[in-house]
């Protein structure tokens, strides 16, 4: 297997200018996802530490979805071939395609060698609508990048929309006006969670509606996801406007794990304009960072970014509602689009004033608190994909234009009221 890159310590980036920089944070963030992959299936770890991969077999089903498009990254910069990719992608394809399934959607984490579930949580040993929406987000556009007309590509290709058929997104309903996150042969539909906004599920929404076989009604988002209380009034905090959520946000995962392929540039509904929404939370985080109400230590216009990660208590959702003090270095990272003079500030500040203490074998760390002297040993397949994806999205729209021009979706964002360039007449042709 090909090395994905150079190794760089910290000091190596430093001075380098940014576009060289950006190169090399993707490409040393990529080896989570090629060199520190499960080896028997090439799908992603849930996570790993500095000095050594988990002992288990345990894979992440949406992080591999990540990583599927960090994949097509890297083979379009070159740091791996098309040949070596195509190759890890039917290697994944082989694990999931035999392996159980629930009414065709897969479990959030499952055993690497063979494929068997592995439980999330005692009642949650099933399907998980979620992680199974963000693995087909990459395999998808991994469908629409291998376009050769050779035996193993397209056989490729119709494997993925073999598996992308079959799954029952209509059974997640319930029968009733939204899609449901959980359902286990063992345990049904018991834990309830019906997926409503705002958050990082629009994406389920979109694809549950442009599904081949067994999409739902449009109804379900608005009367299911859109009908939450954060689709109210827009608010104003640190004298910006939130079109949707909650108080001040959320964390920022919610403008990334959907936005990794949804291109929110001119996406528009009836709720929201999509590029405004995700611009304005970016920046209430970037804003409550700088103006630090709570007092935390290092703090600034240069060391922002709250979101879900590790912390020194275990793992958390950080927000500007919810703020301990922990900085996660995906959430500035991956709102490059967004924000990508503050992104940049704080990519080299990062590096500048932490070093090695934030930077490693796999790029940055999960997260940091300076106030309590505490580094992650820990990268997590979740926060990494989103640094090499958005960052590329920034950078060239590579994954916005692949997932954007996939016939079901254009079809799918139809249904649901969308607006977005890529819809009008002849674009994605």
């Amino acid at each position: 297997m090909t090395k994905a890159g150079p190794f760089y310590k910290a000091a190596d980036l430093i001075d380098l200018p940014d576009e060289e920089l950006l190169e090399a944070v993707q490409r040393q963030t990529f080896r989570f996802f090629w060199e520190g992959a499960e080896p028997v299936s090439g799908m992603a770890r849930d996570r790993t530490t500095r000095t050594v991969d988990t002992p288990n077999d345990l894979v992440a089903i949406g992080g591999t979805g990540f990583g599927i498009m960090a994949m097509i990254v890297a083979m379009e910069r070159g740091w791996i071939s098309r040949a070596e990719g195509l190759e890890r992608l039917t290697r994944i394809v082989d694990v999931i395609e035999p392996t159980t399934c629930f009414h065709g959607a897969y479990s959030h984490f499952m055993h690497g060698e063979t494929g068997k579930v592995w439980p999330f949580s005692r009642k949650d040993d099933g399907g998980d609508l979620i992680e199974t929406a963000f693995l087909f987000q990459g395999l998808l556009c991994a469908r629409e990048y291998f376009d050769a007309a050779t035996p193993a590509e397209t056989r490729l290709r119709q494997r993925i929309t073999g598996l992308w058929g079959e799954i029952e997104w209509n059974w997640y309903t319930q029968g009733r006006h939204a899609l449901y996150w959980h359902w286990s042969p063992n345990n049904g539909f018991v834990l309830d969670h019906d997926i409503h906004g705002w958050n990082e599920c629009l994406i389920a929404y979109v694809m549950a509606v442009s599904a081949p076989r067994y999409p739902i009604d449009p109804a379900a988002y608005h009367r299911g996801f859109a009908a939450s209380k954060d689709f109210g009034a827009p608010r104003r905090y640190y004298e910006i406007e939130l079109p949707l959520g909650p108080d001040r946000g959320g964390p920022l995962f919610w403008a990334h794990y959907s936005f990794m392929g949804l291109d929110p540039r001119g996406l528009k509904d009836r709720y929201a304009d999509y590029w405004q929404q995700n611009v304005a939370h970016t920046m209430i985080n970037y804003r409550h960072c700088v103006l630090n109400p709570h007092g935390h230590k290092g703090y600034g216009p240069d060391c922002w970014g709250l979101t879900a990660s590790d912390d020194p208590d275990g793992y958390a959702a950080h927000q500007p509602s919810e703020d301990n003090g922990v900085i996660s270095p995906t959430a500035a990272l991956s709102s490059f689009p967004y924000a990508p003079k503050e992104a940049m500030a704080a990519l080299r500040h990062f590096l500048a004033k932490y070093g090695d203490k934030v930077w490693g074998r796999f790029g940055f760390v999960d997260a940091f608190s300076e106030e309590r002297d505490w580094f992650a040993d820990t990268f997590l397949s979740i926060d990494q994909g989103p640094i090499i994806v958005m960052i590329e999205n920034y950078r060239t729209g590579l994954i916005w234009n692949l997932f954007m021009r996939i016939p079901e979706i254009q079809g799918g964002l139809r249904k649901l009221g969308f607006e977005s360039p890529y819809l009008e007449a002849g674009a994605g042709a």
